[in-house]
């Protein structure tokens, strides 16, 4: 679908008559100037927490009330009054979305008990591993879309989570536009960003934009630092009025000294000891390298069809090595051993798409069919290193120059490749005004392989998947209750192809993620988006070992379902607000845990909210005044257990001359001791951030 963007009319009024005597004669009357507002996929600008137009889990920009899953989205201006600069930010604002915090681009991101396996640039997939760094820096982002629960219509293979699609900013000014931002906070960190874009010919038709970020300084934790410097470029290309080029080009750096985590006392049990402890060696280190390239060719039909060309191309590297804590701590908060992590990643990946969007009408109903194929390969090679160091440390005062930096080398090499195929169709009929429904198919071949190398030796090991014309169906209605509510409901899976071998030497079937959902969207008065959806979800030919053999059956199932209650947009004129309320209940279907909960991290009950209310007139005119209330019950992994917790951000922005903009802000205000994750007894235990001052200066252009 074509965005359509802000039209101006200007009209002029011509009182003339032939008959008309030369005293009564006028001339031509300008009126003011009238202001037609089209919906548009991009949301800068917009000034809301709601949008008219999504693609997420689809292939073309529609409304969300035609998405018959639970969506939701971050708009510019939710990203803007937040002041996120990292993609974990911003999706800690949505419904259901549980973040695991690392350091600032290295979380890992949850939905219904599953993490996110893949990012979407203007739709085009990437594979994402929290370790190595490689979510963008929000400053080359319009908006973020999530989509929650399978969607394997579009995408090859993933867990069944869902979709998590950043629309790239765009070149769309055709005069020169831009800003310049400088912000800080009281933990250490620095930041400055300027955007700049224009029309590259007189008429327009050749646009472009640059946006480049640095950022820079100490976390709260002692000894831990984080920093991250993004380039991006974007040009678009108008060549006829129905045919459009976009290119982009992005790189991204990250400078990181990591930390992994707090430790527990033997029985499992939290420290509470000073927020900024931890164990971070001088030596720790983290870096990494990602470059992305963004080609797309759209060419719309006079019928109003439209066909479509994309590739994106990403090279990935990192190095980093780092330590943390290799024992539990006693009594008095000492460990006697520190365990090391090294490594030494790079992966290159390219992903193809070409579909045909193409309406048509049968009869007395209209329909819309999406025809297209995919294709994406690749390739990573990773090296590794651990190892520990023996001795006492104190968590209360860890000296990170007390830990010599070990003498290391790498013991195992990893290469791995794997190619992906697809042809998928889409088909949406109105048998009724207010009745769709919407039928696809994926067809998909995967090949994979990963050799372990064990460099001391040279021994390698092998392991193969292959997957060859797996269906992958969809399904789903929406029901037009009223001109501003719809019920929906939809069928969905995704899959994961194996490499387990069963007792004849095959491969298992695929993992399988199936999805059922229904529910209602509705879009009240001020364009606020309000949704309610049950959901269940469950995953099936798990791989269990059989006891006493090197060999698997698929036989494990586990299941995750609950509610999702979501409000986005503007509540009454300049009150925007964006909340939701999730309950999840996971738990395993068979097999010795039955019974049991399977994703103990993922809380029972979630509640956001995020609101600001933009003042126009009186004392406080031109200020705005906002916060955010988190809320999640208890949660724990492999027996720790995290308490719930409640967390209250405010911010307040203060606009001089509409293009200077002053944004202050306090996170966690009541400084709430918390974690925010846990993993194990040695690692990946994280206490939530203390109460943090920030302040952002904005100039416009």
């Amino acid at each position: 679908m074509s965005p359509a963007g802000r039209t101006t009319l200007k009209l002029c009024l011509l009182a003339s008559t032939a008959l008309a005597a030369p005293a009564f004669a006028q001339d031509a009357v300008a009126l003011d100037e009238i202001v037609v507002e089209g919906s548009s996929y991009e949301t800068e600008g917009s000034d809301s927490y709601a949008t008219d137009l999504i693609s997420v889990g689809e292939k073309a920009a529609m409304s969300p009330r035609e998405v018959p899953q639970s969506t939701s989205v971050v708009t510019h201006k939710q990203i803007e009054d937040g002041g996120y600069t990292a993609l974990e930010e911003a999706l800690s604002d949505v419904a259901g979305i549980m973040i695991l915090n690392n350091d600032v681009g290295r979380s890992s991101i949850y939905s219904r008990g599953y993490e996110f396996d893949y990012l979407y640039f203007d739709g085009l997939p990437a594979p994402v591993s929290s370790i190595y760094g490689t979510q963008p820096d929000l400053s080359i982002v319009d908006h973020v879309e999530v989509l929650k629960g399978p969607s394997g219509l579009f995408i090859s293979t993933g867990e069944p989570a869902g979709s998590i699609n950043m629309r790239l900013k765009q070149a769309t000014a055709t005069e020169f536009t831009g800003y310049a931002t400088t912000s800080a906070d009281s933990n250490g960190q620095l930041r400055a960003e300027v955007d700049m874009s224009s029309a590259l010919n007189k008429d327009g038709t050749l646009r472009g934009r640059f946006v480049a970020a640095y950022g820079d300084g100490d976390t709260f934790i002692d000894g831990g630092s984080n920093g991250v410097q993004s380039y991006y470029g974007t040009v678009a290309w108008d060549v006829d009025p129905n045919t459009k080029l976009t290119f982009s080009l992005s790189h991204m750096e990250r400078d990181i000294a990591p930390f992994n985590g707090l430790p527990t006392y033997a029985d499992g049990s939290l420290i509470w000891t000073d927020v900024e402890a931890g164990v971070m060696p001088d030596w720790n280190d983290f870096d990494n390298e990602t470059t992305d390239a963004v080609v797309a060719g759209e060419h719309f039909l006079d019928n109003g069809g439209r066909i479509k060309f994309s590739m994106r191309k990403s090279w990935q590297d990192a190095n980093f090595l780092y330590g943390y804590a290799g024992s539990t701590a006693d009594a008095d908060n000492n460990i006697s051993s520190i365990a090391y992590l090294g490594r030494d990643f790079s992966q290159d990946s390219l992903a193809l798409d070409i579909h045909a969007d193409l309406p048509f009408q049968l009869g007395q109903m209209e329909g819309n069919a999406i025809v297209g194929a995919d294709w994406q390969k690749v390739t990573s090679t990773t090296y590794t290193a651990r190892g520990s160091i023996s001795g006492s440390w104190n968590l209360n005062n860890f000296d990170g120059a007390s830990v010599a930096k070990p003498s290391y080398s790498y013991s195992t090499r990893a290469d791995s490749e794997t190619t992906s195929t697809g042809l998928y169709s889409q088909l949406r009929l109105k048998p009724m005004d207010k009745l769709t429904v919407i039928g696809g198919a994926r067809l998909s071949w995967y090949d994979g392989t990963v050799d372990t190398t064990t460099l001391s030796s040279g021994a390698v090991s092998t392991a193969d998947y292959d997957v060859d014309a797996h269906v992958t169906p969809f399904a789903g209605a929406t029901y037009e209750l009223t001109p501003d509510a719809s019920l929906y409901a939809s069928y969905s899976e995704i899959f994961i192809p194996q490499s387990s071998r069963d007792t004849d030497g095959d491969l298992l079937d695929p993992v399988e993620g199936r999805q059922y959902e229904l529910g209602v969207k509705a879009r009240l008065a001020y364009g606020l988006d309000v949704t309610a959806a049950y959901f269940n979800l469950r995953e099936a030919n798990r791989p269990v070992a059989i006891t006493g053999t090197d060999y698997y059956k698929a036989e494990e199932e586990v299941e995750s379902k609950g509610v999702e209650l979501t409000v986005s947009g503007e509540l009454r004129e300049n009150l925007h607000l964006s909340a939701g309320y999730t309950y999840t209940e996971t738990e395993y279907l068979n097999g010795s845990s039955k019974g049991e909960d399977f994703s103990t991290y993922t809380p029972k009950h979630m509640f956001k909210l995020q609101a600001m209310y933009d003042f126009k007139d009186g004392v406080m005119a031109d200020w705005s005044l906002g916060g955010r209330l988190t809320m999640m019950s208890g949660f724990s992994s492999k027996g720790i257990e995290a308490p719930g917790y409640g967390v209250v951000d405010l911010m307040a922005v203060k606009t001089f001359n509409d293009d200077l903009t002053l944004r202050m802000g306090v996170d966690n205000l009541f400084d709430k001791e918390y974690y925010s994750r846990v993993g194990s007894t040695t690692v990946f235990n994280f206490r939530g951030e203390p109460r943090t001052f920030n302040v952002s200066l904005t100039k416009t252009f």
